[in-house]
């Protein structure tokens, strides 16, 4: 059975805390699993949210702070060590080329996992396959990094009795959907004629920055957004100086994007609880909740 479900691994950003982990998220969508910013201890998370690393297909990096990377030493070597037969793509910053060479051999191991790398130095689509593609956008923090946004295509689920009707079949069938419309007997058959439009599903990945145009417009309309907010509103220029948000400034991204949910994350130390961010955000995005390590989201409810 297909998945699509948002684990939140570590919510923690700088370093960890009693309850809670250095950052690790894990995005299951389908066949595909899409680990982003795995910090220490990501591989113990994995294990309370049963993620296992025969299902990751694809790592994001957003920067190279330690909180954000620092665990990725472990995933590589655990992907030899599970003996991952399909191949993982790697995308990272480009200028952090060195730090993912150090964190690759970073102690003996026997590698026989493939490792596909793709450095970024520039925006928009990084990857696209017949039903989704994935970009990223530069943001705005103290070093380099990115923001990823996930984009299911739109597609039409086909209705068999109205296919019979119109007389398409077989390999058709795959031409009406890719191309649009096709021509039977001096007819044109529209792909709406067939079938009933499915508007493709949105994830946004937003971690370290201040707020900025292009963390707008990767949360354009995504039904998840999972975005930073390491700050609450009493440390809004302590915030803007180390180049994070706060829970208020994440939540006008979200509702200004409109942004369907808002999943907050990536907490100071200095607070022992979350329930504050909610409260913050919610105040200028009804629907926001606040992560805790091991908590999920199953996008499909959307």
């Amino acid at each position: 059975m297909s998945q699509r479900r948002f684990y939140a691994l570590g919510t923690a950003s700088q370093v960890p805390t009693r309850d809670r982990n250095h950052n690790g998220y894990f995005l299951r969508f389908d066949a595909e699993g899409l680990l982003f910013d795995p910090g220490e201890g990501t591989q113990r998370q994995m294990i309370f949210a049963d993620v296992s690393a025969t299902q990751i297909t694809k790592i994001f990096i957003t920067h190279f702070h330690g909180d954000h990377c620092l665990g990725l030493a472990g995933i590589l070597q655990r992907l030899s060590l599970d003996r991952v037969l399909h191949t993982v793509q790697l995308f990272y910053p480009k200028s952090g080329q060195q730090f993912i060479e150090n964190l690759k051999n970073a102690s003996i191991f026997h590698n026989v996992a493939t490792i596909e790398d793709h450095p970024i130095d520039e925006e928009g689509v990084i990857f696209e396959t017949e039903t989704y593609y994935i970009e990223t956008r530069k943001l705005s923090h103290t070093v380099e990094c990115w923001g990823y946004r996930f984009v299911e295509k739109d597609t039409f689920t086909m209705l068999p009795e109205k296919l019979d009707n119109f007389g398409v079949k077989g390999k058709s069938i795959a031409k009406l959907k890719k191309e649009g419309s096709l021509e039977i007997d001096g007819k044109i058959i529209k792909v709406g004629d067939c079938g009933v439009f499915k508007k493709g599903q949105t994830f946004a990945f937003i971690m370290d920055t201040r707020s900025c145009q292009n963390a707008f417009a990767l949360a354009k309309d995504v039904d998840l957004l999972v975005c930073e907010s390491t700050y609450l509103k009493t440390e809004t220029k302590e915030a803007d100086a180390h180049g994070h948000l706060t829970a208020e400034k994440a939540a006008k991204i979200a509702k200004n994007s409109g942004a369907k949910l808002l999943a907050l994350t990536h907490f100071s130390q200095r607070y022992l609880h979350i329930k504050d961010f909610l409260k913050e955000a919610k105040k200028v995005h009804e629907n926001s909740i606040a992560m805790k390590d091991g908590d999920f989201v199953d996008i499909e409810r959307f």
